[in-house]
């Protein structure tokens, strides 16, 4: 989807690491980028830029998804991992854009469902979501995490026989 402002295309690895600034609390760095969206495609990122596809200007909003599968559904489903528009650009349609372009790639997919989370202090999001999308929260999840050591800490119920 095209605008006079802004367009949408896949992320090259320059972009994701040139777009994902790295924060403190980061551990992403263009190499890890690079082997995993690119090199060993784990997820697939859509960027959307001001300008055109001639005169292309600077990333104003992302949206990283991968596949999953839902036993419940026997189809894939399509897991927005991050989505992300510049301050300056909320409002003026590139969420619907980045939505719209990954439901495209779900129906392409014959994905059942499009799922992600959002922090519940999000309300302005979480509004967009509801009333403009007519996503449904999910109320009965609770998102569950293992990382680092606790991975690791997995070994212990490993059988001898692995």
């Amino acid at each position: 989807m095209a605008s006079s402002s802004y367009f949408i295309r896949p992320a090259t690895v320059e972009d994701v690491a040139t777009y994902e600034k790295a924060a403190d609390q980061v551990k992403a760095t263009p190499e890890l980028y690079r082997k995993n969206l690119f090199e060993t495609p784990y997820a697939h990122t859509l960027l959307a830029f001001a300008g055109s596809p001639d005169a292309p200007g600077k990333a104003i909003g992302l949206a990283m998804y991968f596949f999953n599968f839902s036993t419940w559904t026997g189809k894939p489903g399509l897991y927005l991992e991050d989505l992300f528009v510049d301050p300056t650009y909320r409002g003026k349609g590139v969420g619907k854009a980045l939505f719209a372009e990954l439901g495209k790639v779900a129906e392409e997919k014959d994905c059942a469902r499009i799922d992600w989370q959002v922090l519940k202090w999000n309300q302005p999001s979480i509004d967009f979501y509801e009333k403009t999308l007519g996503a449904t929260a999910m109320s009965e999840w609770m998102g569950m995490r293992l990382e680092g050591a606790q991975i690791q800490n997995l070994r212990k119920f490993r059988s001898t026989s692995s």
